[in-house]
């Protein structure tokens, strides 16, 4: 589940381009912990006047003499770091350590609609960042580096919340067979490969709420907020299918099969490995949990393995040709 800067925005202390500096020495005073204040109209952050900026511009010679009776305006800074509160801390972060080093320390103010949402200290950044990443560790496969069940769990029962939402069940057919023939080594090289072009293809940078996480073994799970299903999952197959080539020799690929045991036992010549994908929407159905969409996705997924090669199919499609809902 993405923690998003939202979520730990604090209420700002805020003052207006008028209000003079010795109303904001009064506001500091009584505030020991304050770190900063916000300088706003109409609720709009135009400024800001952090503590240890502000104590140095009157200690200056001549400074509290000079400033006291002024307005704050000429003392605030103006260069403020400002994002949407539904940014995920994992953008926030780059922004906030990239700035000049005279404001790496300033707040991060976090609007809400173009309007003053509260801020966020690089301490309260800092700190929850990284016990996200600890908890992002815990819980992520360790062959994959993906988030694993628990998380995937957690975020599922928000997708389902979502007004559009496109989630796909992934899945490698004839895994265990390349395993057989090639090795563990060379399955793992596999597993981390696909990892790879489905996180490259579903993460954008644009979508804060697009997710990928690995269910175990072969399978996979993509959700992303949109109904809008098809290049993404013709640039998943298309890219699996040129690299898988790699971990064939030349004969396999001429052959376009391998001979191993099959999973009854049976010495068979097993088709090279082909990726299915499950597509579940809420475009014409109400899923109402987890368990609900598993189940959906199963019976998609047996239908993909009936088609022995790489392919995606949707719940509506299966249920048009199968009576299936």
């Amino acid at each position: 589940m993405k923690v998003v800067i939202g979520d730990i925005a604090s209420n700002a202390v805020c003052v207006k381009p008028s209000t003079k500096c010795e109303e904001v020495y009064s506001i500091f005073e009584n505030n020991p912990s304050l770190e900063g204040i916000v300088v706003e109209v109409d609720n709009n952050p135009i400024g800001i006047v952090m503590r240890t900026y502000f104590f140095q511009k009157l200690s200056t010679k001549y400074g509290f003499d000079l400033f006291m009776n002024r307005s704050i305006d000429l003392v605030m800074s103006k260069e403020l770091l400002t994002v949407d509160r539904s940014l995920a801390l994992t953008e926030v972060s780059p922004l906030a350590m990239n700035r000049k080093q005279e404001n790496l320390y300033d707040y991060v103010i976090v609007t809400s609609k173009g309007k003053l949402h509260g801020v966020v200290s690089i301490r309260e950044l800092v700190n929850k960042l990284s016990e996200v990443q600890i908890n992002i560790a815990k819980y992520s496969n360790p062959l994959s580096g993906l988030p694993g069940n628990h998380i995937i769990d957690e975020t599922l029962n928000e997708v389902l919340t979502y007004e559009k939402y496109t989630v796909l069940y992934i899945d490698l057919d004839s895994f265990k067979e390349f395993n057989d023939t090639y090795g563990f080594k060379e399955g793992d090289g596999v597993i981390k490969e696909t990892a790879t072009i489905i996180k490259s293809i579903i993460m954008k940078e644009d979508d804060n709420l697009a997710f990928v996480g690995h269910i175990g073994g072969d399978d996979f799970i993509a959700a992303v907020p949109y109904f809008e299903h098809e290049e993404l999952c013709h640039l998943i197959i298309s890219r699996f299918d040129e690299y898988i080539k790699r971990f064939y020799s030349e004969e396999d690929i001429q052959r376009g099969y391998v001979k191993a045991y099959s999973r009854q036992g049976k010495w068979e010549n097993i088709p090279l490995l082909s990726i299915s994908i499950a597509v579940i929407q809420n475009k014409h159905y109400t899923i109402g949990t987890i368990d609900e969409l598993s189940m959906k996705a199963a019976e998609v997924k047996k239908y993909c393995k009936e088609i022995k090669r790489s392919v995606f199919l949707a719940l509506e499609d299966i249920a048009e040709t199968h009576h299936f809902g």
